[in-house]
């Protein structure tokens, strides 16, 4: 089992990386720290950077994960390979690209790629935030998956990979005690279905739906609290249609494991927001 410690960061392409930056530090909050003619990164908390934009295909994205034991590194790559997952090692240049001393990566079966790191750099000095948009770190992702049965089984077989709720097919995975890293979304199409970032409490969320709506960026969902996580979210659409979410989820799944039972809820909006909220996302529709 490769035993995987938190999500780590995202990697999307766009056209425009200027376009990126103004929207991720003028909207999103996020911190640039780092600007090439081909990458822009960006930080929303320790870690170097939890985003990475680079010059490319607006469908190319990739998730990354760290390894909870960075030795276990090359056992990893072995495992996958001798289960047949295409997957490969990343060559030192590429390590430094993405600011790790090494990493794998791996297609799941939707072919979504999915890099694995060791040893991932921290920042030297404190995320400063572009605005005051409440934010205190990366959440989770959603990703896009086209069989949710076939997908949750790979991550299940493979990975330390636990299922806290799902909402339909869709599973909302974890692989700590915060109650998901990523959940896995029914689509035709690969790729990440959203980012979310933590902020401090509900007032953030209330700000940010004001301040986005003055702003004229689209809201797609919310405000509104999910009854999986509990916590309160807003999404909008960003910089090439990518959605971002702001949550304060902080609902830990602790205890006596063995004897937890995820819950099976519907695929109904009332699955999403427990207010009442309808989210114009065409993942979240049943």
């Amino acid at each position: 089992m490769i035993e995987l410690r938190d999500i780590h960061y995202v990697r999307v392409g766009t056209r425009d990386l200027d376009g990126a930056q103004k929207f991720c530090t003028e909207i999103v909050g996020l911190q640039a720290v780092e600007r090439t003619k081909d990458r822009l990164y960006l930080k929303s908390d320790a870690r170097h950077h939890t985003v990475c934009y680079f010059d490319g295909d607006p469908g190319d994205h990739t998730v990354a994960f760290e390894l909870k034991d960075w030795t276990q590194l090359g056992a990893a790559l072995e495992r996958l390979q001798s289960a047949g997952v295409p997957c490969g090692a990343g060559t030192t240049a590429e390590a430094a690209d993405r600011h790790v001393e090494a990493f794998i990566w791996f297609n799941d079966p939707t072919g979504n790629r999915i890099e694995i790191v060791a040893r991932p750099h921290d920042a030297g000095k404190r995320f400063f935030p572009s605005r005051d948009a409440g934010l205190i770190g990366f959440g989770h992702v959603g990703l896009c998956t086209t069989d949710p049965a076939r997908d949750q089984n790979f991550w299940m077989s493979h990975f330390n990979t636990m299922i806290s709720d799902w909402i339909g097919p869709c599973p909302l995975l974890r692989v700590n005690p915060r109650h998901h890293q990523m959940a896995l979304f029914a689509s035709q199409r690969k790729g990440i279905q959203h980012i979310n970032f933590q902020v401090a409490e509900i007032d953030d969320i209330m700000k940010a739906w004001y301040f986005l709506k003055s702003q004229d960026v689209r809201i797609v969902f919310g405000p509104g609290r999910h009854p999986t996580s509990g916590g309160n979210f807003v999404y909008f659409e960003g910089h090439d249609e990518v959605i971002f979410e702001y949550s304060n989820s902080d609902r830990n799944i602790v205890g006596d494991l063995s004897n937890y039972r995820p819950r099976q809820f519907p695929l109904h909006p009332t699955s999403f927001c427990m207010w009442g909220s309808k989210p114009d996302i065409a993942e979240f529709r049943d």
